[in-house]
């Protein structure tokens, strides 16, 4: 490349950059070579940010930005590669509009460095003055130690933004590899985690930093892997089998959920009509018989299909996404199978946490409840059930969003009030005949209320045979709460999804103003 050289005085020359066309845009490609080639070598198998990006979005409708963003200077490092460890921009999925960034683990290890930070935050301004989702592919070390606290104060200038974001645009983060530090806590407050089994590892301290200062031996797995954080602490919310399957999780995921909180989540033709006969015969005769709760959901919902959220977690309880008449809802079951369908501190804040999700962004709510009650014992009560399990009361109470629910067998105790009650603002209430609405089971209320009675009798168990059958032909049916308004409709089971389509479209145009303030206090 030459240079252009004038004289502009005695000893004296001004060099000036050349300023032809052609030689500027030869400069510019070869400042794009230099910006997208990989920092250093990739772990075996995987895909790197560029290539994850372009397996996520629609072909060809990625536009990056910030491509030619450098790394500060630290001390004499003059290392300053272009985009400093983070790839970011905008595109499509299924045609509509997200952005999106992506950690790049080959360039200082995915580390968060001054410029990689202002990167990230200038990507989540621009997804909130845009109205739609952000996406986060995460692969990181941490704060990059040697830029110090310039590092430590982007980490929190994001999550201002991921707050700032909370509730107005749906945040999705996926963990391809690391997430440790100080970058674990931006996943932990967007609306759905991602990770990939054997992969994806999200803990604030390593293992090795915990043997050293504890003395406890564990690995990255037991402590923050992709399983571990799907069933154990719950930080995870879809366990992926690899990279293609979590990004094609995203893509789903995003199928339901609408732009922003202004708008409504996507409408789709109306799928099949799963048979409902069959429900009549799904709750055994046995009250104590477990069956699965999901045969009765994939019988109302659109083509039989959910989108369960955590599955692994908490399993005594369901959440899902799903689409009735081809329109998104949000599904919270009780699961007799697992627990007898209990309440306890996991699953109340679990689906605490979902039931706010869809209020957030306007998904109708579809309660279906066989409840025994919240769990009791000594561990759940000095584990905080009572301010925990008040969670899942405060998220329903709040909710302003359509709400439907469904009693299906038992509904006993404060397990009746909080799943989907019309105490707390419920809509549209329908019971199955097989529904029993009570303080407590029949067991129970005999041995409580006729206890000295059976102890005077002669013949206790005849006697409390007769005490039994009564309880159960007035208290053990959900006739009394209909009588009282609790309860709209006592419908037939094969009835179930007919009833559901009616009450959804009633409830379209729901208004519900709430009292002007700045936002709520629940129990955390």
């Amino acid at each position: 490349m030459s240079t252009e050289v004038t004289a502009s005085g005695p000893g004296e020359t001004v060099t000036r950059t050349p300023g032809g066309t052609a030689e500027r845009v030869a400069g510019l490609e070869h400042r794009r070579e230099r910006a997208v080639a990989p920092g250093g070598p990739r772990r075996r198998g995987e895909f790197s940010a560029r290539e994850r990006i372009e397996r996520l979005l629609d072909k060809d409708s990625f536009t990056e930005t910030g491509l030619f963003v450098r790394a500060r200077p630290a001390g004499h490092d003059a290392r300053r590669p272009y985009g400093d460890g983070v790839v970011t921009g905008y595109g499509t999925v299924d045609g509509r509009p997200v952005c999106v960034f992506a950690q790049d683990s080959t360039v200082f290890g995915g580390s968060m460095g001054e410029a990689f930070g202002e990167k990230t935050v200038a990507l989540m301004e621009l997804a909130l003055k845009t109205g739609c989702p952000v996406i986060g592919l995460n692969d990181s070390g941490g704060a990059r130690i040697q830029e110090g606290v310039a590092s430590l104060a982007l980490y929190a200038e994001l999550v201002r933004r991921n707050v700032k974001a909370s509730g107005v645009i749906p945040q999705i983060s996926v963990v391809l590899g690391p997430c440790a530090g100080g970058a674990a806590y931006s996943p932990a407050i967007t609306d759905f985690t991602v990770m990939v089994d054997g992969a994806s590892h999200m803990f604030v301290t390593g293992p090795d930093v915990i043997e050293t200062v504890t003395g406890e031996r564990t690995t990255a797995e037991e402590l923050g892997g992709a399983r571990t954080s799907n069933t154990v602490n719950g930080n995870a919310h879809f366990l992926a089998a690899d990279e293609e399957d979590a990004l094609d999780t995203v893509r789903d995921l995003l199928s339901y959920l609408p732009a922003n909180n202004l708008e409504r989540p996507p409408e789709y033709a109306p799928g099949h009509a799963p048979p409902g006969t069959g429900l009549d015969e799904v709750v055994p005769d046995r009250l104590g018989e477990a069956y699965d709760m999901r045969d009765i959901l994939r019988a109302v919902v659109d083509d039989g299909e959910l989108l369960v959220v955590q599955e692994l977690f908490a399993p005594n309880i369901i959440c899902a996404l799903a689409r009735v008449e081809g329109r998104s809802v949000g599904v919270v079951a009780n699961q007799p199978l697992r627990s007898a369908g209990v309440l306890d501190i996991d699953a109340s804040e679990k689906a605490a946490r979902f039931v706010r999700f869809c209020d957030a962004f306007g998904i109708p709510l579809l309660t279906f409840a066989d409840v025994p009650g919240y769990l009791s014992g000594v561990r759940q009560e000095q584990a905080g059930i009572i301010r925990r399990g008040a969670k899942l009361l405060y998220a329903y109470a709040e909710a302003t969003v359509p709400k439907v629910t469904v009693v299906v067998r038992k509904a006993y105790g404060g397990g009746y009030a909080v799943m989907g009650s019309k105490h707390l603002g419920a809509d549209v209430n329908l019971a199955w005949p097989t529904a029993r609405i009570a303080v407590m089971g029949a067991e129970g209320a005999v041995g409580v209320l006729h206890r000295r009675e059976l102890a005077a009798s002669d013949d206790p168990e005849a006697l409390r045979a007769r005490l039994l059958s009564a309880y159960e032909s007035t208290h053990g049916t959900p006739y009394l709460a209909a009588e009282r308004g609790y309860v709209d409709a006592v419908i037939a089971p094969r009835e179930t999804r007919e009833q559901v389509c009616r009450a959804l479209r009633a409830l379209r145009g729901k208004r519900a103003p709430m009292p002007e303030r700045r936002h709520g206090n629940i129990p955390l």
